[in-house]
């Protein structure tokens, strides 16, 4: 792709405007993660630096995001003592995000559950809301997530902090009533960061600050752990490294959505898993593609990785030079802000309209909401991801089932003009057609058995027609399989017509066809009649001579 001036400007425009969106958030999300604001801002340095680099995605913009921040929040709170281990914990994920797209699982993200993604989106969102209510009301976090501050939320009523909840307010209601004309101007977080900053330090003193930023060059904060803390860390390593996919390729999809264009996902992960590494060395959060920054980024004229690199480097800059007039800023306005990002994740959406959905849809939504706000994250998505599956697995066996014929074929309509009328009955239908249309797999396996099952026993020969069938995975074939049995043990026997391509291979590695003679193994209808004909002489000699 040819880089001219205009790429050049679009991406200056891009990379100015997201930086300037990512400071009042990144510091957000790093005081909401314990970590500190630093954390945020060393987060949006690092992994946004370095994804653009590495990244598969041209436009993306990454650095901190809602659902990297609450599993670093659990993490701090149950797997590491210190922030050196912390960091361990930030790099193995980034480690293991790497082994990830070199192993080419990224493009898997793209089959997430539409319904799946707008559970766990929402419940992040709630999970933001429930855990900023503390600062909000002017208070210090609480232990236990989002649960425990909703525990706390009666006693934090009680004893709220009238500055630091108007602060907050106000905050909120710049964030929210900012005309939308002037957004592409001056955007709301940052207008909102300094009005409520401006309250807090000229009007509503002695409410909590951030305090004291180092300023200066990030500096490493590695320390070789011991084994077994590293085993220890495997698990939140995991965590943090499955999220920031997810979260990196969806956002991923807003941008080719955006752009008309397609990003690389293993490519992608490899660099989120670089700047993951760079971040957790300096001491920053874990990072992953960010929507809102990327949005803003594309709609402000980025379209190539150097506006993330460049905003990556402007936001290096501002911590240079601005760390002192940082520190004033008041909790109660960065919860503010995180409360708005929170209630903006929320998928309104599908939420007020959830009672209109399918049923099995519906479950998925609230069970994958449910769990990611009341149990955790991954838990959230693992057991969406289960439900949605064995939802769509009901709607196939519903599809599969409809795509299979099974019906008698009347001796005079399927023989017609045979030369030996004695041989046939006009009136009867001694053979069966079973014809199977397109796909079958796991999820229509059991229940073909018992549907085609009986209609096998009512013929003395049955012709299983493959000619449109077009795969077949290894429950089906073992489906097909037992269907055989069924012939063998009512003594019927069977003609295999059209089998070819796919369906064929499947059939033959598992020796599904070693009972049926080749002869049995035709490609044409008029064949299958030829057989058929043979078969049931074969029958009626074989009667006569009993009979004899």
């Amino acid at each position: 792709m040819k880089y001219d001036y205009h790429a050049l400007r679009g991406d200056f425009f891009g990379g100015v405007t997201s930086a300037i969106v990512a400071l009042p958030v990144a510091l957000a999300f790093g005081v909401a993660s314990g970590l500190g604001a630093a954390a945020g801002l060393y987060s949006a340095i690092a992994v946004g630096f370095f994804a653009a680099v590495f990244g598969g995605t041209r436009s993306q913009i990454s650095g901190p995001t809602a659902p990297m921040t609450v599993a670093m929040a659990a993490i701090l709170t149950t797997h590491s003592a210190t922030l050196a281990e912390a960091m361990i914990v930030v790099i193995m994920a980034g480690l293991l995000q790497i082994a990830m797209g070199a192993l080419r699982i990224g493009r898997f993200v793209a089959y997430t559950p539409a319904v799946v993604v707008s559970g766990f989106m929402s419940g992040i969102g709630i999970i933001i809301i429930l855990i900023q209510s503390m600062p909000f009301l002017g208070l210090p976090p609480v232990a236990g997530g989002a649960m425990g501050a909703l525990r706390a939320l009666p006693d934090a009523l009680a004893n709220l902090d009238p500055g630091a909840v108007a602060v907050a307010v106000i905050t909120l209601a710049v964030a929210v009533a900012w005309p939308p004309r002037l957004r592409k101007l001056v955007p709301p977080p940052l207008v909102a960061l300094v009005a409520g900053t401006a309250v807090g330090v000229l009007w509503l003193g002695g409410i909590p600050v951030i305090g004291e930023i180092p300023t200066g060059m990030p500096t490493l904060q590695f320390a070789l752990p011991s084994a077994a803390f590293l085993v220890s860390a495997l698990q939140p390593a995991l965590i943090l490294a499955i999220l920031g996919s997810v979260d990196s390729l969806l956002t991923s999809l807003v941008a080719d959505s955006i752009t008309g264009t397609r990003h690389k996902a293993n490519r992608e992960l490899i660099g989120q898993g670089i700047g993951n590494i760079a971040s957790g060395l300096i001491g920053g959060l874990p990072g992953a593609g960010a929507t809102m920054g990327t949005v803003v980024n594309i709609r402000a004229g980025g379209s190539t990785p150097v506006s993330g690199a460049l905003r990556a480097v402007l936001v290096l800059a501002l911590l240079l030079g601005l760390g002192q007039y940082v520190e004033p800023i008041p909790h109660a306005v960065l919860a503010a802000i995180l409360v708005k990002v929170g209630w903006d994740i929320i998928d309104w959406r599908v939420l007020v309209r959830v009672h209109h959905l399918r049923r099995e849809h519906m479950i998925v939504m609230l069970v994958t909401l449910g769990l990611t706000v009341f149990v955790d994250l991954v838990t959230g998505v693992a057991i969406g991801l289960i439900v949605a599956g064995m939802a769509h697995s009901s709607q196939l066996e519903h599809l599969e089932l409809d795509s299979v014929v099974s019906v008698p074929l009347l001796d005079q309509m399927f023989f017609g003009e045979h030369e030996d009328p004695a041989l046939l009955d006009w009136y009867s239908a001694r053979v069966g057609l079973v014809a199977l249309k397109g796909s079958f797999t796991v999820a229509s396996a059991h229940k073909l058995v018992a549907v085609i099952g009986g209609d096998i026993k009512e013929h003395e020969v049955t012709i299983f027609d493959f000619t449109a069938v077009t795969y077949l995975d290894d429950s089906a074939a073992m489906l097909i399989r037992q269907l055989l049995d069924v012939a063998e043990r009512e003594e019927t026997d069977v003609i295999v017509m059209g089998l070819s391509g796919s369906p064929a291979e499947t059939l033959r590695t598992l020796d599904i066809l070693d009972g049926v003679p080749r002869k049995q193994r035709v490609r044409t209808l008029d064949s299958a009649r030829d057989v058929a004909i043979e078969l049931l002489k074969k029958r009626d000699s074989g009667a006569e001579q009993l009979i004899g």
